[in-house]
């Protein structure tokens, strides 16, 4: 039953659900199946029993989740979270030595999949790590002894806010993923603080079709459903054309989002009965201004667009008078700053035109930073990347943002996507936007490539509206009008997509863009989704792809013209002048 106090860790929020029999998880199977909330916390029960049994002496208390979205990994995350085990969640699409090194880098001893996984698994070298296979009648006959287990009942630790429950693996482009350590007191806030800040309620069907492996599903969707009592409607894989039938068939009325989603979602064809349906708000990241707008537009659905990185460290909340574009002021207790990492010294505050835009971007775009008390509890076994993360005392968020004179924070980006032409600082975001204006882009991606003598130079990659083709002189036309798009932003290259390739988690998958470049291999979505994160491969010099993307370029006055192959090997013996072609080959 529901306490009257505050939960202090997630466990406490998995065992209130005992006895309450309203509905808690539903999901689709061969039908369509409803579990009451105290279903969900008997499963997670059981597993907590069976993983205290199972866990080596001595071991780290840690288990992998290389699961879609199924029930068993709430289960799972439930289970880890009443034993005191920490959960990492595994990503399906890396592969090979990458998988491998997850798991064994987060001392995982137990690992939980399914049979759909099983082929990633096949000829890994993980020693000492025992494998669940979920749906066998092994892993059903492993469980039976405990199915009368209670939550409390079995643990692997003591009790307590500062227990480990998850090892989210951050995305970057550079390196291996990292480890952020998550601890179920901070876990338990957050989730009780998107509960209060979104009025949930036990009338609240949460709809998680954002990979359980990433933080976004967990603490921005799993985590307030728990906290408010609403129930927890998951999706296996996220589904642009399904996603309407399910909000209807479960109910939903929330719902969380990163990357692309909401432009896929945008994408679907239109029908009479889009504003026919039960959902009240949308919560996530990078979907833009533009989008935001066309998506209310369409679905008569709010989206939020929120800050807070997995680790913990900065967080931005938005209030009732935020401006259009912004995503609100320094979290409580947070002494946000945008700060010039060359220098360390604040960024001056950014100066609009009488049409919102940003016209100082060069000198008013700097790093997030955190120059106050952190909640960033440290990388699982990477002393180097923590402390890179809190130099100098502070916490430096790696994301690009610039702030108003009224203190509002604007999302610019990734410090990993900030370009330097001819001296000149750029960030991708700022330009991304620029570029969402066109009216024949469905989506946009701006990314850097090596110029040919110094620094970079700017890339796009266009994916375009059904129907639509790229006329290069109305794109030019358009450029030339923006008042905000400063003389370094205009794209030196542009490639045209059927559409853009996206990592697992419906991010850009801008690695697989850059290592392209301007070269005739297409980062197809299809090859970014099947890869491991940051693992897309150049084509060799020579081969040519099967379908290349067209690739234009900008001339000196300003047109854009095809990137033939007679303007190829002249551009590509410009870098073999300068020593550089190596460059196009990361």
């Amino acid at each position: 039953m529901r306490t009257s106090t505050a939960p202090e860790t997630v466990a406490e929020l998995i065992a209130r659900q005992w006895g309450d029999h309203r509905p808690g998880l539903m999901y689709e199977d061969t039908e369509r199946r409803v579990l009451t909330r105290h279903r969900t916390a008997q499963e997670s029960a059981a597993r907590a029993a069976l993983l205290v049994d199972l866990m080596p002496p001595e071991a780290e208390p840690h288990l992998g989740v290389l699961l879609d979205n199924t029930p068993e990994f709430p289960f799972w995350l439930g289970a880890a979270a009443l034993a005191r085990a920490a959960v990492a969640g595994i990503n399906p699409t890396r592969r090979g030595p990458e998988l491998a090194r997850d798991i064994l880098h987060t001392d995982c001893r137990l690992l939980v999949t399914e049979r759909a996984h099983l082929p990633l698994l096949r000829g890994l070298d993980l020693p000492g790590v025992r494998l669940l296979v979920t749906g066998t009648e092994e892993y059903e006959a492993l469980l039976a002894p405990y199915a009368a287990a209670k939550p409390g009942e079995a643990t692997l630790g003591t009790p307590g806010p500062a227990s480990r429950l998850l090892l989210y693996f951050t995305s970057g482009s550079t390196g291996a993923p990292k480890a952020a350590i998550c601890t179920q007191g901070r876990l338990a806030a957050a989730g009780s603080a998107l509960a209060r800040r979104f009025s949930v309620t036990p009338d609240d069907v949460h709809y998680v079709c954002m990979p359980l492996f990433h933080g976004n599903a967990v603490i921005a969707d799993w985590l307030p459903a728990l906290a408010g009592g609403a129930t927890v409607a998951l999706r296996r894989r996220f589904s642009a054309s399904a996603f309407l039938d399910d909000v209807r068939a479960y109910g939903a009325t929330y719902f969380t989002y990163v990357g692309r989603a909401v432009q896929y979602l945008l994408a679907t064809d239109p029908r009479p009965d889009d504003r026919e349906h039960t959902l009240r708000l949308g919560f996530g990241t990078e979907a833009g201004a533009v989008d935001a707008a066309r998506f209310a537009e369409r679905f008569g659905v709010r989206l939020v667009e929120g800050y807070g990185a997995t680790e913990g460290g900065a967080s931005v909340q938005r209030t009732p008078d935020t401006p259009p574009g912004a995503l609100g002021r320094a979290g409580a207790g947070d002494d946000l700053a945008v700060i010039d990492p060359e220098t360390g010294r604040a960024c001056p505050p950014a100066v609009f035109d009488g049409d919102g835009r940003l016209l100082n971007g060069a000198e008013a775009i700097g790093e997030l930073v955190n120059r106050g008390r952190s909640l960033f509890e440290g990388y699982w076994r990477n002393p180097g990347a923590e402390a890179a993360r809190t130099r100098d005392g502070w916490y430096w968020t790696g994301d690009l943002f610039f702030r108003d004179a009224a203190g509002f924070l604007y999302f610019a980006g990734r410090t990993d996507d900030r370009l330097r032409v001819d001296s000149e600082n750029l960030a991708a975001a700022v330009i991304e936007n620029i570029l969402a204006r066109w009216p024949r882009a469905a989506a946009v991606a701006v990314y850097a490539v090596p110029d040919e003598v110094a620094g970079d130079q700017v890339m796009a990659a266009l994916a375009l509206n059904e129907g639509a083709e790229f006329a290069p002189d109305a794109f030019a036309e358009f450029l030339a009008a923006q008042p905000d798009l400063g003389t370094k932003m205009p794209p030196r290259y542009v490639r045209v997509v059927p559409s853009m390739p996206v990592t697992a988690t419906n991010k850009v998958h801008r690695v697989a863009l850059r290592r392209a470049a301007f070269l005739p291999q297409p980062p197809s979505a299809a090859a970014a989704q099947a890869l491991p994160n940051d693992a897309a491969q150049p084509r060799p010099a020579g081969t040519a792809p099967a379908h290349p993307d067209p690739v234009w370029h900008r001339t000196p006055d300003g047109e854009y013209r095809p990137l033939d192959a007679p303007a190829l090997t002249a551009l590509l013996a410009k870098y073999e002048a300068q020593n550089r072609t190596h460059l196009l080959h990361p």
